[in-house]
């Protein structure tokens, strides 16, 4: 039992996120969120055939969001964020358009 922990761990490892690009999720933005509700807002996103929604762009981002056409490709670091309010909330850590 010991020896399938100690592999898995080593396979997590060896496959985990470094700082470089190639950890960088694809991702579609599909358009704005316009609902009009407390837990509303931000954008709609396309991860893994899965919808999610982000309200906050990272400051580094030098994508222009006043001037962008739907959809939108990117690549991009997120996590789910800690407090769901609609289930769908994710935290965008790094993200640029994808060339």
């Amino acid at each position: 039992m010991k020896q399938l922990l100690i592999i898995g761990l080593l396979i997590s490892f060896l496959t985990g996120c470094t700082k470089e690009d190639k950890c960088m999720d694809s991702g579609t933005i599909t358009g704005l969120d316009p609902r009009d509700c407390m837990c509303c807002g931000g954008w709609f996103i396309e991860i893994r055939d899965t919808m999610r929604r982000f309200d906050q762009v990272p400051a580094d981002c030098v994508i222009d969001f006043n001037t962008i056409t739907y959809p939108l490709k990117v690549k991009l670091d997120w996590k789910k964020k800690d407090t769901l309010c609609l289930g769908d909330e994710i935290r965008v850590t790094r993200m640029e358009q994808e060339k």
